[in-house]
């Protein structure tokens, strides 16, 4: 299948992809500069980082009403405060500030993510295609050349709030082509609206698992080439870029693999690939080596995230699929909370290389909710 067509299918919720994959990648990007400027070690600043879970559980809640709310302007309008959201971090100037700022950074995106995974996921029902991969795949390939671009922003002394300020005029410009209608359906009972949670906490934990290896790499991986391995500001950059580069291949090709396949083959598939990955990076002796290891980890788990998300959708009622997405995409997104500050203390007790070590044995966990999805859905 092209990838080109699925993305044009999903054109308005694509471009929300592209959007929050900008203000990642320069995010990942600057972390070392942030991190320096706040003062943080790195206990404190994974710790620091935990913040944003505050912001990921109000958007739990927040993202299917704001949905119902607001209707096709709600996608343009989480844009929008994404955009405002960013500027914070470039602005912190303590741990206490910058402890803020991703709290409302966390929620902004969240509430964006939700919104733009559930409108795939509509589009997957109502044209019995896959098309979760094409969309991720738009997320990394703009991750991946924002990470490149903060990185030379940064070798040019440009400031992080700079940065983020410029995304903004590039978010303003997309906004209007985010509307995106959601479905109406009728609502449920609360009994029946039950029945989806076993759905959303074994898919929820396939998610958190790719997730949580995916915020390794992009919180750690620059502070790793730059300060373990005697790599500049550029090079640093790349081992982010790197991974967003190779996940948006991963996430591509996923697209056609998704069509011969069956879902739950990919994720064992990926997962392997993603923790050999994984134990290359931890060992590598150069950046060289710890960029290849950081391109065949993102090749494996860039799939596996959507691929969990694209599951929920299927495996409950379509009067539940954003709030299903929604507590599913929460649990995922909690790795982006829950990775750092595990690396975080891991560094700091036998390095980052050992840390990125651990990530490899986490990989290998994804398949385990695998059985009990497939005996619902034999399909999957």
């Amino acid at each position: 299948m092209s990838v080109i067509a699925p993305l044009r299918l999903c054109r308005a919720p694509a471009t929300a992809f592209v959007i929050v994959g900008l203000y990642w990648g320069a995010f990942a990007a600057n972390v070392p500069v942030i991190k320096a400027r706040i003062g943080a070690s790195d206990g404190e600043f994974g710790a620091l980082l935990l913040s944003s879970a505050l912001g990921l559980v109000s958007a739990m809640w927040l993202a299917p009403r704001a949905d119902r709310l607001f209707g096709a302007r709600g996608l343009p309008l989480a844009a929008l405060v994404l955009a405002g959201a960013f500027l914070l971090p470039g602005l912190a100037i303590g741990p206490a500030s910058f402890a803020l700022a991703m709290v409302l950074a966390g929620a902004a995106s969240g509430l964006t993510d939700v919104i733009m995974n559930a409108r795939v996921s509509e589009l997957e029902s109502r044209h019995s295609r896959s098309l979760m991969n094409a969309n991720h795949g738009a997320f990394s390939a703009a991750y991946a050349a924002s990470a490149v671009a903060a990185g030379l922003a940064r070798e040019a002394g440009t400031p992080t709030v700079a940065t983020f300020a410029a995304l903004g005029v590039v978010t303003l410009l997309l906004a209007p082509g985010l509307a995106a209608a959601p479905e109406h359906t009728p609502s449920r009972g609360a009994a029946a609206r039950g029945s989806s949670l076993g759905p959303v906490i074994m898919c929820g934990a396939i998610v958190l698992v790719a997730f949580m290896a995916e915020a390794t790499v992009e919180s750690w991986s620059a502070l790793f080439i730059e300060r373990e391995l005697g790599g500049s500001a550029a090079q640093g950059a790349l081992g982010p870029a790197m991974l967003g580069l190779t996940m948006a291949v991963g996430r591509f090709s996923g697209q056609a693999v998704s069509v011969r396949l069956r879902p739950s083959q990919v994720v064992v598939w990926a997962s392997l690939m993603a923790a050999a990955g994984a134990l290359v990076a931890a060992a590598a002796p150069v950046p060289a080596v710890a960029y290849a290891g950081f391109a065949v980890l993102g090749l494996g788990v860039s799939v596996i995230g959507p691929l969990g998300l694209a599951m929920v959708g299927q495996l409950v009622a379509p009067a539940d699929r954003t709030a299903a997405i929604a507590r599913t995409a929460v649990i995922g997104f909690s790795g982006f909370v829950i990775a750092p500050v595990l690396m975080g203390g891991l560094s700091e007790l036998v390095g980052l290389g050992a840390a990125f070590g651990a990530v490899a044995l986490l990989l290998a966990l994804a398949p385990l909710p695998l059985p009990w999805i497939r005996a619902r859905n034999s399909l999957l």
